[in-house]
């Protein structure tokens, strides 16, 4: 009788260890899920963010739930010749996409060349491939891209510039291997800065919004709102 009680017993207490184990293994997995989500909404649509480049002016993005809006704060030498350095917000992508937002310098003052605005790149590699659809301080408007790792950008001659100047909305479109940009003002329908294909950006790249100072000593500024991220764009011939 007295080992019937001691095994019923042992049967119980494992039980009990066994139910233990599996209610903290589900709590676990609900603060893991609970830190994930926190983490997603902390960025917006975007899942990271980092200096790329290691500028000497560490910079860092922010997303404030209520205006929808982000502030970007970032240094770096340039995004030119075989490497970059600015501070970027991203995530990673998957075939066709549209990216459209508003961006907007804080302050008046700056390096001329300091850029803003949409980058497509392959890796957080400061040597990567990359697209990048750029306003300027001084309100150029520019698309411009690495073809291959390590290689320099191309020529100012090369380049896509558009003619007019000091647009608020920038949108970068991937259809297959072509990118489109485009820019308007807030409101109007956007015009067609240009297209490049990128036969050496892989399908399943990076894309994020950027801000580098063009001056290694200096932080710059600029908010970015109305954030739009879409997938599954339609072809057009």
């Amino acid at each position: 009788m007295k080992e019937k009680v001691s095994e019923g017993y042992s049967y119980s207490k494992n039980l009990i260890l066994k139910l233990s184990l599996s209610s903290f293994l589900s709590i676990v997995m609900l603060l893991q899920c609970d830190i994930v989500h926190a983490q997603s909404d902390s960025l917006g649509v975007f899942t990271s963010h980092q200096d790329i480049g290691h500028p000497k002016n560490a910079g860092n993005a922010q997303y404030d739930k209520v205006t929808h809006s982000f502030t970007l704060k970032g240094s770096g030498y340039n995004i030119w010749f075989n490497r970059d350095e600015f501070q970027y917000a991203y995530k990673p992508v998957k075939g066709d996409f549209t990216a459209t937002a508003n961006f907007e310098f804080k302050g008046d003052k700056g390096n001329g060349h300091r850029k803003v605005g949409w980058m497509l790149r392959a890796s957080t590699d400061d040597k990567s491939i990359h697209l990048s659809a750029v306003t300027h301080g001084d309100g150029l408007t520019v698309l411009q891209w690495r073809s291959k790792k390590g290689a320099n950008m191309l020529d100012p001659q090369e380049e896509i510039f558009f003619p007019e100047k000091k647009f608020e909305v920038v949108q970068l479109q991937r259809i297959g291997k072509k990118v489109i940009m485009r820019v308007g003002h807030v409101g109007e329908q956007l015009k067609t800065v240009g297209a490049h294909i990128m036969p050496n950006m892989p399908d399943e790249a990076l894309i994020g919004l950027f801000i580098c100072s063009h001056d290694p000593e200096v932080i710059e500024e600029a908010t970015v709102w109305d954030v739009h991220l879409d997938n599954n764009v339609a072809k057009h011939k």
